[in-house]
């Protein structure tokens, strides 16, 4: 779709009816300028400041413009006859996205502009006439003035305006991890370090993200299900959708999301936007309500790969809150990422290896097919831009010699876990082990770099989560025992099978008794040795693969299987171990299968089946992955890839609002 200019609701202040009926800040009765070749829709950092500089723009202006699109496009796009804590039914076309789940909006600009109660930035603090909470509109119009005193830019980015998920602590809004959980004051303390990060480089926090709660599903006890652009009815990428369809409708510029499986990339997918989960102690996890402590990675989601290389030079960097952040200390760029990220046409140089252990067919099903026959494409498009592809082929394996020569050493305990016939119970295992690492012929048949973890942790999920509940220090939610016994979750009405049970799985947490992560670190090494090893023998500066096979699936519909090591979501393994990758648009498909729910199996209990193919455009994305740290190359192939392909297209069902052109 064609991005219209705004000219005319600039002029006229009639963006929804928005912006006539705002006199909130000085800012916003400045001469509205003549100018005709600027685009809210799908608008880059780089337009937004330079419309800014020539004082074409205002912040204040941009705010209430991304706001008139939040009043037309943020309602709740399913229906819930019983309320937010009840069943929900799909509906096509819904024109709603459910994004956004929370303002930074004083009461009196919230009400004015007609935004539901539910909206409100605190919901322990009714008044919110904190002077030192400044709201966006306020925290925009300072920006103005003292550009107007100044006329120089407040950082790298002025102007911007970011929606976060609700994982991350953000002072001036409520954030309690997509949750219906009564703190005491459901603002915390102090923002995320990131947050802060973005404050000081100029970026303006318009909203927090829905999500699904507690960084797992498609939908939150306080703000419902969540939506995709592309087609209501489907996922917009659980945990951190509304990270991602927040940015795809153009709701907000930018958003940053959470990854501990594939909860940044998998949106990315889903919503034909870039996102990039980096090395994971690159940016500090201080401040986040947290899903795991071995896997959970800050990650920014954009439009297009330059804004997400600007985002990150502006949150990555060492913090002594997040002791993982010491890895990176001496590792980050001589210059900025966003400079790896400019006027990148070749990739001439560059090897970029084929996992096809993620693309074989053969080991998959029909849902899978398409993705990985457009990520092929984007292969072809890689060698044109010069680069040189290592490819097993059609059935091959990139990192099968590696897995079969090191497993044996670098994991072993999985090994004899798996081939227990091969590992009799107190049996003298080391001579086999030594046979098959000094002769990998001897290696069984079957395991592959999909089948290499995840392994799992005892205590981790409880003891992070009950760490950051201490030291946020509420009155009232004080553990997850308070969290289970307190809160109010959708599963207790109804129990809808098409979305998890968050209480379940809280209370699966608060059942482990003591923490041991020695099974997860093990996997950790096991899997950067193994990678990093094919990576170096084969000279790789990178790997390629789809995102995830599996387009976006309808909203409550069962999931589809895991086969051969395949997730329905995105793959994740070698991401979720320490190796960074970024997600960027790679087409759209023409058709799907989808997954329906059959009352009762061949066992008497609740199964599927496939049905499709069913004609559906729906966004494909292309991972590039690399060695821990190495964001600069990753940067340099993603934006060479965009800017060679196009394949980011706005939804069409959510263009300009009344009054843009």
């Amino acid at each position: 779709m064609t991005s219209r200019g705004i000219r005319g609701c600039l002029a006229a202040f009639t963006c929804s009816a928005l912006l006539a009926g705002m006199s909130l800040s000085a800012a916003a009765k400045a001469p509205v300028p003549k100018h005709n070749d600027f685009h809210l829709e799908e608008a880059t950092i780089a337009e937004v400041q330079r419309e800014i500089t020539a004082g074409h723009l205002t912040t204040t202006q941009i705010v209430k413009m991304y706001l008139a699109r939040i009043k037309a496009y943020n309602g709740q796009c399913t229906r819930q006859p019983q309320g937010v804590l009840g069943p929900a039914e799909t509906i096509p076309h819904a024109g709603q996205l459910n994004a956004l789940t929370t303002l930074n909006l004083r009461p009196a600009a919230r009400q004015a502009l007609g935004f539901d109660p539910r909206k409100a930035r605190s919901m322990t603090d009714a008044a919110d006439n904190d002077a030192a909470i400044p709201d966006a509109l306020e925290a925009a119009a300072a920006q103005d003035r003292e550009f107007a005193r100044t006329h120089r830019l407040a950082g790298a980015l002025h102007g911007v305006v970011f929606s976060i998920k609700d994982q991350y602590d953000t002072y001036d809004m409520r954030s309690t991890s997509g949750a219906d959980a009564p703190y005491a004051n459901d603002r915390p303390p102090q923002d995320a370090t990131f947050v802060k990060r973005l404050r000081a480089a100029g970026a303006i926090i318009l909203a927090k993200a829905n999500m699904g709660e507690y960084a797992s599903g498609d939908r939150s006890s306080f703000g419902g299900p969540l939506c995709n652009p592309y087609d209501t009815e489907r996922s917009p990428g659980r945990s951190s959708g509304g990270s991602g369809s927040s940015v795809a409708a153009n709701l907000v510029m930018c958003s940053v999301g959470e990854e501990s499986g594939p909860s940044v990339r998998n949106p990315a997918k889903n919503n034909n936007v870039v996102g990039l989960a980096p090395t994971q102690e690159l940016v500090s996890r201080a401040g986040i309500i947290p899903a795991s402590f071995m896997n959970d990675r800050v990650g920014p989601l954009c439009r297009n790969v330059e804004d997400v290389a600007k985002v990150l030079d502006v949150i990555a960097g060492y913090d002594p809150a997040d002791e993982l952040t010491a890895f990176g200390v001496g590792r980050l760029p001589a210059g900025p990422y966003a400079g790896y990220a400019e006027d990148n046409k070749r990739l001439d140089g560059l090897r970029i290896g084929v996992v096809r252990e993620f693309m074989n067919k053969e080991l998959f099903t029909q849902a899978d097919a398409e993705s990985i026959d457009i990520v092929e494409r984007g292969i072809e498009d890689l060698r044109k831009l010069g680069a040189t592809i290592v490819d097993p082929g059609p059935g091959g394996a990139l990192f099968q010699d590696c897995v079969r020569k090191y497993m044996p050493s670098a994991d072993s305990d999985q090994l004899v876990k798996q081939y227990p016939k091969l590992f009799p119970a107190g049996a003298d295992h080391i001579p086999l082990l030594v046979a098959m690492s000094a002769n990998p012929a001897q290696f069984p048949d079957g395991p592959s770099i999909r089948d290499i973890g995840p392994d799992g942790s005892v205590g981790e999920g409880r003891y992070t989560l009950d760490l950051y509940l201490k030291r946020r220090g509420d009155a009232n939610i004080k553990s997850t025992d308070d969290l289970i016994a307190k809160s109010s979750f959708y599963s207790d009405i109804h129990e809808d099978s098409g979305f998890s049970d968050k209480k379940k799985s809280l209370q699966k947490k608060a059942d482990d008794k003591t923490l041991a992560l020695a099974s997860r670190l093990q996997t950790r090494f096991a899997l950067q040795q193994i990678g990093l090893q094919c990576m170096a023998m084969l000279k790789l500066d990178a790997v390629t693969y789809p995102t995830g096979n599996i387009p976006a699936p309808k909203l409550g519909a069962p999931t589809e299987p895991a086969v051969n090591g395949r997730s329905p979501l995105a793959w994740t393994l070698l991401g979720a171990n320490g190796f960074p990758a970024i997600s960027v648009p790679a087409g759209f498909t023409t058709q799907v299968y989808d997954r329906v729910r059959d009352p009762k199996g061949a066992d008497g209990k609740n199964s599927s089946h496939m049905v499709g193919p069913i004609a559906a455009k729906l966004p494909v994305n292309i991972d590039f992955l690399g060695r821990p740290f190495s964001e600069p190359v990753l940067l340099r192939i993603a934006a060479a890839y965009e800017g060679a392909t196009h394949h980011r297209m706005a939804p069409p069902e959510f263009g300009p609002v009344p009054g843009e052109q």
